[in-house]
């Protein structure tokens, strides 16, 4: 049997972590946001919106019936494109800063480490 070298972890840094603390702070609002969102269009506009959507017509149809029919669904499938999009994005910047950070801090200890071995 070979054995592998055993990974080493990396020192989670205190800006490392606060970079974190941001991306789910991020991550939470846009979650809440998003069910805010599905509230209003499933509950709200289906149901509790009914009557004056009713005024309006859609197709031929009241508002209120068209919401609680189909346009919940269609904004469900909004929903979840929007959240899909804007995570993907956030995911990308915070992989991208956390990197930054770790490459930041290695080369601090690098340098140190380097100073240290001179004197």
């Amino acid at each position: 049997m070979s054995s592998s070298p055993t990974p080493t972890a990396t020192p989670i840094t205190t800006e490392v972590q606060r970079a974190n603390a941001r991306y789910w702070r991020r991550n939470l609002f846009l979650t809440l946001a998003l069910l805010v969102g599905w509230f209003l269009a499933g509950l709200g506009c289906g149901v509790l919106f009914a009557e004056p959507l009713n005024e309006h017509r859609l197709g031929g149809f009241p508002l209120g019936f068209w919401f609680a029919q189909q346009g919940a669904i269609i904004a469900f499938v909004v929903l979840i494109l929007i959240y899909a999009v804007v995570m993907g994005r956030l995911d990308r910047a915070h992989r991208r800063q956390v990197a930054r950070l770790l490459a930041e801090d290695a080369d601090a200890s690098s340098a140190s480490s380097a100073t240290e071995g001179d004197a």
